[in-house]
């Protein structure tokens, strides 16, 4: 990675984080070594994450130069050993953005190959509509803030935050295809927001082995600035 981007600033406007609870097994196809699937009451957790960011920039640029993005990732929870001790983050399997600069930069100049995908979005205060449509990938959300929490995996909110944010590592493939890159994100200020799923299509986890993935929870974060680091530590 160029020493420049070691580096990334941004706001991150909305954020959906979309838990499936999936099969351990069938995960692990798709998880590399060292990683492993992390489990949580006997089930890999896998995942799309929709992201909108603004004053995305390298880390010494002011936010007036940022760029504006809408982004897709599909990732599982994973954990690894380093040092004697079990890691924890994702690895992501693919990534979508609406923005040429994050397809072009993305694995060159800064962890995370990306594609470049459309999306279409309808949003309140409260309720979000995002669809993404790519060649290789598609994603429709439909999710709306709500008091009441309902998951099998996490009994709280805030279990399910914590889970998040312990999880800030997040691996992808390099582009030249020999291993795995990190990049960890970091929030000064970390709050999340109950929702309900009212629909949700993602072409990943519905092509799965039928049963072996199903839709858990979500949650909702807003307005929150944000920078993604190359760890000094963490290796694959």
């Amino acid at each position: 990675m160029n020493l420049l981007m070691r580096t990334l600033r941004g706001r991150m406007r909305r954020r959906l984080l979309l838990t499936y609870r999936v099969d351990p097994a069938v995960a692990a196809e798709f998880i590399p070594a060292p990683f492993r699937p992390q489990l949580v009451d006997g089930s890999a957790v896998g995942g799309v994450c929709l992201i909108a960011l603004t004053e995305l920039r390298p880390g010494w640029v002011r936010p007036r130069w940022g760029i504006t993005t809408e982004n897709a990732a599909h990732r599982f929870a994973v954990e690894w050993d380093e040092d004697e001790q079990t890691r924890t983050g994702v690895y992501v399997i693919e990534r979508h953005s609406s923005d040429l600069v994050p397809v072009i930069g993305g694995g060159r100049f800064f962890p995370g190959m990306q594609r470049r995908a459309r999306f279409e979005i309808e949003e309140t205060d409260s309720r979000f509509h995002v669809g993404m449509q790519a060649s290789d990938a598609s994603v429709s959300v439909d999710v709306e803030v709500s008091e009441e929490w309902e998951s099998t995996l996490f009994p709280t909110v805030d279990d399910a935050s914590q889970f998040y944010r312990d999880g800030a590592i997040g691996w992808s493939p390099r582009r030249d295809g020999k291993g795995a890159e990190a990049v960890e994100l970091s929030a000064t200020r970390w709050v999340v927001d109950a929702a309900r799923v009212n629909e949700v299509t993602s072409s990943f986890f519905d092509g799965l082995p039928r049963g072996a993935a199903r839709i858990d929870s979500v949650l909702v974060m807003r307005d929150l600035p944000v920078t993604w680091r190359r760890p000094a530590t963490a290796r694959p």
